[in-house]
């Protein structure tokens, strides 16, 4: 048993999306949160850009005890994952594209993949396209803009709405059934988008998976808490920390957030 932290990071809020889908599964893991939000979006950077706040991030994390760190963000995975498992010692946790669970389920086998640049550029993402999408139509959209958006606390914004709805449209009517969230800041556009799609089209992210393999990692290396009580978090960003209060929606005891320029 291990009651030191679970690490988690992203560039900016939307690893929050990750963060809840843990904290509900294992409610008794204390985490610790970076949002880097002044170097947000990750997914416009180049890869050598990437992987050095990857390090930067996972670096503090490791100092503050971390006993496992969660890379809450799909560009930071597909550019720096690998790189991380290699020259750390505790276990990490990655995100990708749920394709995958949208492949099997596509009735339409045409399935849309909203995400990044540097999700899509990826050789993961390619690698992860070509293994479980054979048969398959995955139509990319890169969503520029979006995650300076949601960075902005900019959620109910007719500007979004239209942007949104210019990434999406092209996509629906090439005949998708599923949409797949390649970008963890893009959970928080669901109310949004299902405004905009058909009660027929399926929206999936990784939010629920990543939790569950967090839970078995923790159970495989005797990681998880012994606690009983609740969890404590600290969320550090290095944003606008009313943003972060805002996404997070809460005034619990257990949850302080600051200001940190890392």
């Amino acid at each position: 048993m291990d009651d030191r932290h679970i690490g988690i990071f992203d560039s900016g809020i939307g690893g929050t999306s990750i963060w809840g889908e843990i904290q509900e599964l294992l409610p008794n893991e204390s985490c610790i949160y970076l949002a880097d939000s002044k170097n947000a979006p990750y997914g416009e950077k180049s890869e050598e850009r990437i992987l050095e706040l990857s390090i930067k991030n996972t670096e503090y994390l490791l100092s503050q005890g971390c006993k496992l760190i969660v890379v809450a963000c799909n560009t930071a995975t597909t550019n720096a994952i690998d790189y991380l498992r290699n020259n750390y010692s505790v276990p990490f946790i990655g995100i990708e594209p749920a394709i995958k669970p949208a492949a099997i389920n596509s009735k339409s086998k045409i399935v849309g993949v909203l995400a990044t640049k540097g999700t899509l550029s990826s050789s993961l993402f390619h690698s992860t396209s070509k293994n479980h999408a054979a048969g398959i139509t995955v139509l990319e959209q890169r969503g520029t803009g979006l995650v300076e958006m949601i960075e902005n606390g900019n959620l109910e914004s007719d500007q979004l709405y239209q942007l949104l709805e210019q990434y999406i449209m092209p996509m629906l009517d090439k005949g998708m059934d599923y949409l797949v969230l390649g970008c963890t800041h893009y959970p928080y556009l669901i109310p949004m988008l299902k405004k905009m799609l058909p009660e027929h089209v399926t929206i999936i992210d990784s939010g629920q998976a990543v939790a569950r393999q967090t839970k078995m990692v923790l159970d495989k290396y005797d990681l998880l808490t012994s606690k009983v009580e609740l969890g404590k978090h600290q969320f550090y960003t290095n944003g606008d920390v009313n943003v972060l209060a805002t996404i997070l929606n809460t005034t619990k005891s257990n949850i302080n957030i600051s200001f940190k320029d890392f």
